[in-house]
């Protein structure tokens, strides 16, 4: 046995970590660890490919039942970020938006939304000691502001430009992120 394994680790290993892949329990914190080890600073638009949001009219709901309306943020810096519990790129990226959130949270608007059921998202939250503000979709959003990708996450300056339009994960807490939210706060 020992030469067997001596000989074959690298295949042992191998299928091992498939299996790992295969089991529910193990599976999602493996992706997870592994979409925050490629997670990258998302990617601003240039000026010539940012579009200007022009519907502000999008009803959404926190997740203690309150309804908040998203023109709201007309004029300000604004977040939104479409995510969801069972998502693994989701996941890997809250604890950056967390830290983004607990140094830019009383300058930025910030939405993560998701059409999950609130007592699953609240126990999510709980769970991971998450504060960001989550609201329920019950309304479609509007048009330049649909995804069919999660997560989704676009950075609106206070003109309405949709400076980010970043498909998956994503290090929202990075140094330039923080030099592009500072730069649009000043603006």
């Amino acid at each position: 046995m020992k030469g067997f394994l001596k000989k074959n680790w690298s295949n042992v290993l191998f299928f091992t970590f498939l299996a790992l892949l295969i089991i529910p329990q193990t599976r999602m914190p493996i992706q997870v660890f592994v979409q925050r080890l490629i997670s990258f600073s998302p990617s601003e638009k240039t000026e010539a490919e940012r579009e200007t949001l022009q519907d502000y009219q999008w009803n959404l709901q926190l997740l203690n039942g309150e309804n908040v309306d998203f023109s709201k943020s007309k004029g300000k810096v604004a977040v939104v970020n479409f995510w969801a519990t069972w998502c693994p790129p989701c996941v890997a990226e809250m604890p950056s938006f967390q830290k983004l959130y607990d140094s830019y949270g009383e300058k930025v608007d910030f939405y993560f939304v998701t059409s999950e059921d609130s007592e699953k998202v609240h126990k999510f939250l709980q769970k991971n000691e998450y504060t960001l503000p989550v609201f329920i979709q019950q309304y479609k959003a509007p048009k330049q502001l649909e995804s069919q990708a999660l997560p989704t996450t676009y950075l609106i300056s206070k003109t309405g430009e949709i400076v980010i339009d970043e498909e998956g994960a994503a290090d929202w807490n990075s140094k330039k992120m923080r030099a592009l939210l500072e730069t649009l706060l000043s603006e």
